[in-house]
């Protein structure tokens, strides 16, 4: 939950259940599938003010490939960005370009070839 505002409230090791709260009363489960079944991991919330925010998560669930629980949380942040208060981020490369660009560092070493300052 480190890069998400969510914090886990409740976990049922026998259901593989996870329960997720974040401000302002957005809640959610996350259900973790068994290592030896191969099976995908399942999001859903009780909420119906949640539950339609969840299908960018959902889809991305069931789409190819093995995915872990901290892509979930993302997933699942990106979802909710609009019940949390923050805009909305429709491209995943708009995200992406905005987490490598740093800001640039002014030369200090950088001088004027040919003038000195006295």
């Amino acid at each position: 939950c480190a890069r998400t505002p969510f914090q886990l409230i409740a976990a049922e090791e026998t259901e593989r259940r996870m329960d997720f709260y974040a401000e302002p009363g957005v809640s959610f489960y996350v259900l973790c599938p068994e290592a030896a079944c191969g099976d995908n991991f399942h999001v859903w919330s009780e909420s119906e003010d949640c539950l339609p925010f969840l299908q960018l998560a959902q889809d991305y669930i069931s789409s190819c490939g093995k995915k872990t629980l901290h892509e979930i949380l993302e997933k699942v942040f990106k979802s909710f960005r609009p019940l949390l208060g923050l805009p909305d981020v429709d491209d995943d490369a708009f995200e992406e370009y905005n987490a490598d660009v740093e800001e640039e560092e002014p030369e200090a070493d950088h001088q004027q070839m040919g003038v000195s300052q006295q």
